[in-house]
């Protein structure tokens, strides 16, 4: 069977794990060829929530505390450190919450956070009801975010299954109500789209007051799902914030 949470393995012979927590509506397949990108000192975990592909029979969180507290115990008991942890939009928040449980259990943290695609925990979300919406709607929805196949927008029955598990994404990240806590010890480094009404870099750059360590911004061109369209780019910014962890050979 595996392991449900982490579906294509928790790479024990890496150098370095890279967790990666998907956006609403999305599984751990989100991150499978995109991962692939990665130098092979740092092999990409991609996490999978319940609700969706393998997962799909089991009720999603509506939550961000119980996923961050199952997660958690999950990387206590199956991951090796060092590791990091990378989360784009609704995962970006799922990732936070995580590192803030697995920091409340006294777990060994992650030596990174990278965060992409979400505004920073603090500054307020608008809100938006995909369980109300029709599917006309709900499709109008996902065109304005971008990253989602035209094929599943035009086709009722696709959107039909995908709407209930991003209800509870979109519960998730915009029911979320953020508490102030001490940074962490740890960098972050953000990764933003110019052009993401949502996640710009204006909306990003708070993410800063989470870390008494390093802050770093990147801005990229494109939208929401601008770490997609330039992959390469954000292999090698992560590559180097983990090249203490994971040096590539040939590297300065």
């Amino acid at each position: 069977m595996g392991n449900p949470w982490l579906p294509l393995g928790t790479h024990p012979d890496a150098e370095i794990r890279l967790l990666c927590l998907p956006h609403a509506g999305a599984g751990a397949t989100t991150y499978r060829s995109w991962g692939k990108g990665l130098p092979d000192q740092v092999r990409a975990c991609p996490v999978q929530p319940p609700g969706r592909e393998r997962r799909r029979r089991e009720e999603p969180f509506t939550n961000v505390e119980q996923l961050a507290r199952e997660l958690a115990k999950e990387i206590v008991e199956s991951v090796r450190p060092p590791y990091a942890l990378f989360g784009h939009s609704t995962g970006a928040l799922c990732a936070f919450e995580t590192l803030r449980e697995l920091r409340r259990i006294e777990a060994i943290l992650p030596v990174h956070l990278f965060v992409s695609g979400r505004r920073a925990p603090q500054v307020h979300m608008p809100r938006h009801d995909p369980a109300a919406m029709n599917l006309t709607e709900l499709a109008n929805l996902l065109r304005h975010l971008g990253g989602t196949p035209e094929e599943v927008l035009a086709a009722p029955e696709l959107l039909a299954l995908l709407q209930p598990v991003l209800a509870a994404d979109f519960s998730v990240n915009e029911d979320y109500s953020h508490t102030q806590q001490p940074p962490f010890d740890i960098p972050v480094t953000a990764f933003a789209g110019a052009d993401d009404p949502g996640a710009d870099a204006t909306l990003m750059k708070p993410w800063a007051s989470h870390t008494a360590r390093k802050f770093t911004l990147h801005a990229l061109p494109g939208g929401h799902f601008a770490i997609f369209d330039h992959a390469a780019v954000v292999h090698a910014r992560i590559a180097e914030a983990l090249a203490q962890y994971a040096p590539i050979p040939g590297g300065n």
